[in-house]
C-alpha cells in the first residue's frame, strides 16, 4: 500500500534521532529530541490550491528539515509517515 499525496502536500518519515549526545552519554528514548530531518516519499502534484499556483519544489528521495509542529502523523503497515504541506518544509539538505 502506498501514500499518494494531493495538492502541495508531501509524505516524508523521520530519520533516526541520535542515539548518543555529542559528549558520549547514551540517550533513553524519552531523552531524545524530536527529530526534524526526513527523507521525502512521495510529492502531490501541486497545482491550483486554495486559489494560489503552487509548484512542487521537492522532489522524492531528498533530506528536508521541516517546522516541529509541522503535519499529520499517519501509521500504515507499522510505518510511521507525516504528511506536510510543502510550506512546512524549511530547507533541503544537500
Amino acid at each position: 500500500m502506498t501514500i499518494k499525496p494531493l495538492g502541495d502536500r508531501v509524505v516524508i518519515k523521520n530519520l533516526e534521532a541520535e542515539e548518543t549526545s555529542k559528549g558520549g552519554i547514551l540517550l533513553t528514548n524519552s531523552a531524545k529530541e524530536k527529530p526534524q530531518m526526513a527523507e521525502v516519499l512521495s510529492v502531490g502534484p501541486g497545482g491550483n490550491v486554495d486559489g494560489k499556483e503552487i509548484t512542487m519544489h521537492v522532489k522524492e528521495g531528498q533530506k528536508v528539515i521541516y517546522s516541529k509542529y509541522a503535519g499529520t502523523e499517519v501509521k500504515l503497515e507499522g510505518n510511521e509517515y507525516i504528511i506536510v504541506r510543502q510550506s512546512d518544509i524549511l530547507a533541503v539538505v544537500e
